[in-house]
């Protein structure tokens, strides 16, 4: 079964290829210890740039509980390894990282300015009937859909023979897929596939028949968000043509299989697969219509909400979904306080708070 330890190595080995670090593979690369700080955990690495080299210490992390996804505490000082000392060393450049980005948050803060988050990252679950994955016909798929290679030694590079876990990179980012042999834990799935109100019944029974699934992510270092997000739903779209797929559960929803491939195919014609990237929710009562978005995080955005409009629900989706692809197409930054309008007469109120629908703080449009 692949684990957080598989992911984490494979992100250290991406980050140490990048130009401005090794600027290539490191010859040897291993995990030499584990601690908590601050509630995260945090894996150390030694590894060595040649052969005959001498081994440098490194930290990636922190992550939450069993999670695959981390906070980006992820530096080597290139210093050499100790195993004496190598868990301090780690300690203080993770330190180092959050004293440097809590003194650049109050830098923006001054200035009147939210932190926001670069954006970049993407990560989704492949439903799967069966703990089973044929990584050859998806890497068939991959290069008949879209061109991209998967290489032949981007699976298990420790010739681990437990569990399937694919790291390899295109165009300089890196995507992974692992195979879980297990159900997404608490029935998170089976949860939010009732927010689905295109396909509630099917994405329902998706997520509750699912027996095993595949984690797909992509980290985007250095590219501008759309196009990690782009590489994120080939990668995934190839997962889904699989024949034990059931689904995708990704931005807070369950997709089945031929829609998400659907949304994909117009990267064919030049257009962005925002469909697979956004989601959009509506729920109704007495009180009116609301609406939020899921998945404008991953681009450095805000989510947006429409809480109890007395607007049809159509014209309510509509203005969500147009505002949405604004800001992910053209890069717009939505400011608490301003207004935003489909034209140069209308002005609707932007006010950003703790969130109705979506976790922590969104931008709620006045509709």
């Amino acid at each position: 079964m692949t684990t957080q330890r598989e992911y984490a190595a494979a992100v250290m080995e991406e980050w140490l290829s990048h130009p401005q670090e090794l600027g290539k593979k490191p010859e040897k690369l291993e995990i030499a210890g584990e601690f908590d700080l601050h509630d995260l955990h945090y894996y150390i690495f030694k590894f060595k740039k040649s052969l005959w080299g001498s081994w440098k210490v490194a930290v990636c992390g922190g992550y939450e509980g069993d999670g695959l996804g981390h906070c980006g505490h992820i530096y080597s000082e290139m210093e050499d390894y100790d195993p004496a000392t190598a868990r301090k060393k780690c300690v203080e450049m993770v330190e180092k990282i959050r004293k440097y980005w809590m003194e650049r948050a109050k830098e923006q803060e001054k200035d009147g300015e939210k932190t926001k988050r670069a954006g970049g990252s993407f990560a989704g679950f492949v439903l799967l009937a069966r703990p089973e994955f044929d990584v050859e016909k998806f890497r068939a798929v991959l290069r008949e859909d879209w061109g991209i290679e998967c290489p032949e030694d981007a699976g298990n590079p420790k010739g681990e023979k437990d569990g399937i876990a694919l790291a390899f990179e295109v165009d300089g980012m890196m995507a992974t897929v692992g195979l879980m042999e297990a159900k997404i834990p608490n029935g998170e799935a089976e949860y939010w596939a009732n927010s689905n109100f295109m396909t509630r019944e099917q994405s329902v029974a998706a997520a509750r028949e699912h027996e095993a699934h595949l984690v797909v992510a992509v980290l985007g270092r250095g590219h501008a968000p759309l196009e990690a997000g782009e590489l994120f739903v080939k990668v995934a779209a190839a997962c889904l043509k699989a024949p034990g797929a059931l689904g995708i559960y990704d931005c807070g929803t369950v997709w089945l299989p031929e829609h998400f491939i659907e949304s994909a195919m117009v990267m064919k014609e030049g257009e962005a697969p925002l469909a697979d990237l956004v989601f959009i929710g509506l729920y109704r009562n007495e009180k009116g219509v609301s609406s939020w978005t899921n998945g404008l995080c991953s681009f450095g955005k805000e989510e947006l909400e429409i809480v109890e409009s007395n607007q049809p629900p159509s014209e309510v989706y509509d203005l969500m979904w147009n505002i949405s692809a604004y800001l992910i197409k053209e890069g717009a930054v939505l400011q608490d306080g301003q207004t935003i309008g489909a034209t140069a007469e209308q002005k609707l109120p932007l006010k950003l708070s703790e969130g109705v629908y979506v976790e922590g703080q969104s931008m709620k449009i006045g509709f």
